[in-house]
């Protein structure tokens, strides 16, 4: 009887990891099969590297998109990466216990707000802040930045707490043992044996913020141009496609498709990068 339990429950985990690769595999051949035909009519230099995107004229350059979503997420990265694996640390080695109790349930508490409220807060908390600071609408490359940075956090730091737990206290001990101090001893020996689940806490923080849409459209300005300073308006990939796919037909339906292979083998690139990361740490 406990070998066929066995044998059923080995058989209900193959079903449900088939069923998850083969859904990346649907997904991948409807993105491809859409959209490289597309970029190949548009033409790579024109789609990749055109400047203008005037679905109205037949031009469908998304580098201002390319560029916005890449300074978002840098920006988003600087902000929410440090301050969550402080965070963690200081949420693993540094505070007591009641006051752990109350901080956890207030990150994860911030994993569930909805992106529309995020970018709500943003629109009337921090777009007005940095209006008054640097005047412009306030809406911006800088503006999407600091509100991504905190929709990161909660990922960033619930997956790093996780890590450095997860570290032999032993690591620790021997830290202390050979005489190096407290902050010592969780820095360069504790936080070193946890990188792996760090780095993986940073993709998925980085996966989080460049496929974020919602709040991005509500604070960003919108503008499908290479923004030349941080309070410049900007226009996301994602936030492009949404804008826009809802009136879009014929060939402007097409590019923004493939608009989203190119916002999957972005992702895809940023996932293999910290794979190597990875792996060379390792050697």
């Amino acid at each position: 009887m406990m070998q066929l339990r066995e044998q059923i429950m080995k058989i209900v985990f193959l079903l449900s990891a088939c069923s998850s690769i083969l859904s990346v595999v649907l997904i991948c051949l409807f993105l491809f099969a859409n959209g490289i035909p597309t970029i190949f009519n548009i033409g790579i230099d024109d789609f990749l590297f055109g400047v203008n995107w005037k679905p109205l004229n037949d031009l469908f350059g998304i580098l201002p998109m390319i560029i916005g979503s890449i300074y978002v997420t840098a920006g988003a990265i600087i902000i929410g990466v440090p301050i969550g694996i402080v965070t963690a640390i200081y949420l693993v080695f540094f505070c007591s216990a009641r006051t752990s109790r109350m901080l956890k349930p207030v990150v994860d508490l911030l994993a569930g707000i909805p992106s529309i409220v995020y970018g709500f807060f943003g629109l009337v908390v921090i777009v007005p802040i940095l209006q008054q600071m640097f005047g412009g609408s306030g809406k911006g490359v800088l503006t999407a930045s600091i509100l991504l940075g905190i929709m990161i956090l909660p990922t960033i730091i619930g997956i790093s707490e996780a890590a450095l737990r997860a570290v032999p206290a032993s690591y620790y001990e021997g830290a202390l043992a050979l005489g190096a101090s407290h902050e010592r001893s969780v820095f360069f020996v504790v936080l070193p044996a946890a990188k792996s689940g760090v780095l993986a806490a940073i993709v998925l923080g980085v996966g989080r913020a460049i496929g974020e849409t919602m709040a991005v459209i509500m604070v960003a300005g919108n503008q499908a141009v290479i923004p030349d300073s941080f309070m410049s308006g900007v226009r996301t990939m994602t936030a492009n496609i949404v804008l826009e796919m809802g009136y879009a037909s014929g060939m402007h339906r097409e590019a923004l498709i493939a608009t989203s292979v190119v916002l999957f083998v972005f992702i895809l690139l940023i996932n293999l990068t910290f794979s190597v990361i990875k792996g060379k740490k390792k050697l």
